[in-house]
């Protein structure tokens, strides 16, 4: 039976960080206050949208890394039903956490904001708001407010300390579910310590 061997590894070069770019300020800024020897590579965060996109362009990317010789680390969730099977074939792990809102908040404040009937609103979803919905449920509004309406009862904006002002986009899709818009201070503490344990743990990964 033919086995599928890890990668050689390039010495001398940092790790790559391959993931969702939802995060991608506070991720960079965290990596770079923190003097870790990693590299980014990340994804377009609407691909949780097209689980056929998300695995071909997640596999593709760590293929490259692989030929390249580059260990890598993935920051996703249990984003894709089959992401266990991509992180066994490039070798890898991931990030610790259901999706990435549960990676910056932790589990405990996520599911309160659930309870209370909360979509989690970022910056980078934000500002895509619009042509990222309608590309997903269609353009009629009625029918991507009854969605939301089903499953939701306000909207919460997360602003972290790397979030510009994003108030307008933030508002406007608010607006546009019909739904009511609050807003929340987060700082980056715990997504801090869900990136230190994935490297970590892939380092020791890498010396077995």
């Amino acid at each position: 039976m033919k086995t599928t061997m890890p990668p050689v590894v390039a010495q001398g070069k940092p790790m790559v960080m391959v993931g969702c770019g939802i995060l991608h300020k506070e991720v960079d800024y965290l990596i770079k206050k923190n003097g870790w020897n990693v590299e980014t590579q990340f994804l377009a965060s609407s691909l949780h949208n097209y689980f056929d996109k998300l695995y071909s362009q997640l596999n593709e990317a760590l293929d490259a890394d692989d030929k390249a010789g580059r260990e890598t680390v993935v920051f996703y969730g249990s984003c894709h039903p089959l992401m266990d099977r991509v992180l066994d074939k490039h070798h890898t792990l991931r990030t610790e956490g259901q999706n990435c809102i549960v990676m910056l908040l932790g589990y405990e404040k996520f599911m309160e904001g659930l309870g209370q009937g909360a979509y989690y609103l970022v910056e980078d979803w934000a500002n895509t708001w619009e042509p990222m919905i309608t590309e997903c449920f269609g353009k009629n509004n009625a029918v991507v407010r009854e969605i939301f309406h089903s499953s939701h009862k306000l909207i919460v904006a997360l602003r972290t300390p790397c979030s510009e002002d994003f108030t307008a986009a933030a508002e406007a899709a608010a607006r546009f579910v019909d739904l009511p818009l609050q807003w929340l201070d987060v700082n980056l503490d715990h997504l801090e310590s869900v990136l230190a344990d994935a490297i970590a743990r892939k380092k020791e990964q890498a010396l077995e």
